[in-house]
């Protein structure tokens, strides 16, 4: 999850022109020569193992406020070189979090047609094919963004995994639909507004959550992670649109740099809590040990019907043994008379 305000007389963490990349000399392996922050011990993202995460019954549904209806403000699509970000409103809020946080914008995170992820955060190593992050900053307490991404409790984000379905989705059309007219680094359109609420789940109660950083630099370790169970369906076309259409490098530079890959690895929990606001399986156990335990249930099964198979064919030819060695005599013939 990267940053970059687009509202006059904020500060942006990052900026299109910020000289670091995902692979290669200034790739990933090598943020923490000029970010050190992204070599501390609470970095996102993370793969979220479900055997691990604690249930905590008392975690509520988040409650978006204004989401449906975002107002008249218009909304700022943009390629920033590094993801498509769009600006939102503040008037979109987010409750059932320990703070009111105000919504500041949203972007994407994905791969490419080489490879089947795209997705940063992972659950029991799995990968979606890309995922949205909405990012929010606690404003009980501070002025902007610029001022709360420097605290432990400054932002908010919600993540949502993205996965292919049948059928294109109509709401993330507001957004695919139009990435072809921003299709160089610094290129931006202004929409109109539209329900942002139908970008998320269906159901906000089953998340999981965990305090971690922004996953570009700067990488703060300034976020409080809301990452969603349930993934949202978009079509092939859909995912194909933002695989292909952008790219990193401004219209007048050459040679043109696809914008793709644009995810970061996973980063060591270093003992952090993940808590899940559902049981992660029946009776609290994992999907992967759920199935673990059908199929020592059923092995086991098998084994003692071959074992009972096997005692009983013993005892079958041992039955018929006996009977071949079973000697049947007459009654004693009754004496003659003399």
């Amino acid at each position: 999850m990267g940053i970059q305000m687009l509202c006059p007389g904020t500060t942006a963490i990052h900026t299109a022109s910020s000289h670091w990349t995902y692979e290669g000399a200034h790739g990933q392996a090598h943020w923490l020569d000029t970010y050190p922050d992204c070599g501390w011990k609470a970095q996102s993202p993370i793969n979220i193992q479900t055997e691990a995460v604690h249930y905590d019954p008392s975690l509520p549904p988040v409650e978006p406020e204004g989401y449906r209806s975002p107002g008249s403000e218009a909304l700022t699509l943009k390629n920033n070189g590094h993801t498509v970000q769009m600006s939102l409103p503040q008037t979109m809020r987010l409750h059932g979090l320990p703070r009111v946080y105000s919504a500041v914008q949203l972007h994407f995170h994905w791969g490419s047609t080489r490879h089947t992820g795209g997705s940063e955060h992972r659950v029991d190593g799995q990968v979606f094919p890309a995922e949205l992050h909405i990012v929010h900053f606690n404003s009980e307490k501070y002025a902007n963004l610029s001022e709360a991404k420097h605290h432990a409790d400054g932002l908010a984000v919600l993540g949502i995994f993205l996965e292919v379905g049948n059928v294109e989705n109509p709401a993330y059309s507001h957004i695919f639909d139009h990435l072809e007219d921003i299709e160089h680094a610094e290129q931006e359109i202004v929409l109109s507004p539209f329900n942002v609420r139908d970008l998320l789940p269906a159901h906000l109660g089953h998340y999981f959550r965990y305090n971690g950083s922004l996953t570009t630099p700067p990488c703060y370790q300034s976020v409080l992670w809301t990452v969603f169970h349930q993934a949202v369906p978009i079509s092939a076309a859909q995912l194909e649109k933002l695989q292909k259409s952008l790219y990193a490098t401004e219209a007048d530079k050459s040679p043109s740099l696809p914008l793709m890959d644009n995810f970061r690895m996973p980063q060591d929990l270093n003992r952090r809590l993940v808590l899940s606001s559902f049981p992660a399986g029946p009776s609290g156990y994992s999907a992967g040990k759920v199935v673990a335990i059908l199929f020592g249930v059923l092995l086991g099964c098998l084994s003692l019907f071959f074992a009972g198979w096997i005692v009983a064919k013993r005892i079958r030819e041992k039955s018929i043994m006996d009977q071949k060695g079973v000697v049947f005599k007459s009654s004693s013939p009754r004496p003659t008379a003399d």
